[in-house]
């Protein structure tokens, strides 16, 4: 790219010129119309998710490249299909733009969100683009999932084992890294790094589902299980105990998460307190790991099929309380809100 293309800014060449950029992101048999059209297979169902992103609420260019900020967008939206059990069909993203943006970071954007939609076989097929005081990103994404394998928040039941397919807390590390390099001197340069990709570059789980689904067709070999079993579930984006939490609610249960079953990353052990780990992997969000609820016969398949990071971290109780338990009980129990974690428009 020479000098003088990436100097140029959005108001240097319009919403047409600007359009005819990002079109070559998108697949030239899906666009031009005033919509997309998507074919879903036969006995599917349409899963749909929109999450906004704006400047200096969840991306900072003092902490994001443009690249980085794209992936998180895509990864949030893919994501959130994970949580519902679907397959990514598409995305729609929708730009709100100073004039003064520099057409060469937009790129960069939409290249970051094209790095990660590829991993899955998914293109961009549409959007918008308006002026804006500010630089926000709305992603539309679609997706399709089998009716019998939807995955919802209100399905727990009690007795169901609470399973997480990752660690948490890496995000919100390598994210204080970023603000603050002094904190990380205990932390070599490839530790450093992992905690900075975490946090830049998450992963969202739609590898699990295989995994899950096969392990469920297998649930006719064991003994005294009911023959329909539904899974409850969402994504950690926004914190450990927020799903939990939002699970719950939704469910009409409560839960119990034992403190040490959590898994952390490694590093934390020599970098931070227990406190300080706990908070992080609790309250942090952006980890992208899956939450869910199911019979612990098939949590424990699940779990040891899905290998090191996954854990079983709790189990679904009746009630409504959420309760933070150490077995070792050196703290003692501690109940869990939505208050304590991050909510927009929050004091």
């Amino acid at each position: 790219m020479n000098s003088e293309l990436s100097s140029q800014q959005v108001k240097d060449i319009g919403e047409q010129g600007l359009l005819e950029r990002l079109q070559r992101f998108c697949p030239p048999e899906i666009i031009g119309d005033d919509a997309a059209v998507l074919e879903t297979a036969p006995g599917q169902s349409l899963v749909v998710t929109t999450d906004v992103l704006v400047e200096d609420v969840h991306f900072s260019k003092l902490t994001t490249s443009p690249e980085d900020a794209g992936w998180r967008a895509a990864a949030a939206n893919l994501s959130d299909l994970a949580a519902m059990g679907a397959s990514p069909l598409g995305i729609t993203v929708g730009l709100g733009l100073p004039g003064e943006v520099k057409v060469s970071w937009v790129e960069r954007l939409y290249q970051g969100m094209t790095e990660c939609l590829q991993k899955y076989n998914t293109p961009i097929v549409g959007g918008d683009i308006v002026r804006s005081p500010v630089t926000t990103l709305a992603i539309t994404a679609f997706g399709q999932v089998n009716p019998s394998q939807i995955i919802r928040r209100s399905a727990a039941v009690v007795g169901d084992a609470i399973v997480v397919t990752g660690v948490h807390g890496a995000s919100r590390a390598g994210l204080e890294l970023l603000l603050h390099p002094e904190l990380g001197e205990q932390l070599n340069d490839v530790e450093k790094t992992a905690l900075i990709r975490a946090h830049q570059r998450p992963q969202p789980r739609l590898d699990v589902l295989p995994i899950l689904w096969k392990i469920f067709d297998s649930q006719s070999k064991i003994p005294n299980l009911k023959s329909k079993i539904s899974v409850a579930g969402m994504d950690s984006s926004d914190g450990l105990a927020d799903a939990i939490l939002q699970i719950c609610r939704a469910s009409g249960v409560g839960a119990v998460l034992e403190r040490r079953q959590i898994p952390l990353p490694k590093t934390f052990k020599h970098w931070l307190t227990e406190d300080q780990a706990l908070e992080y992997a609790l309250y942090g969000g952006e980890d992208f790991e899956l939450v869910l609820c199911l019979p612990y016969s098939l949590a424990s398949a699940f779990v040891q099929h899905l290998g090191e990071g996954t854990a079983i971290v709790g189990s679904i109780t009746s009630g409504s309380t959420v309760l933070l338990h150490d077995e070792q009980k050196k703290f003692p129990d501690q109940v869990l809100s939505l208050s304590q974690g991050f909510q927009h428009f929050g004091q």
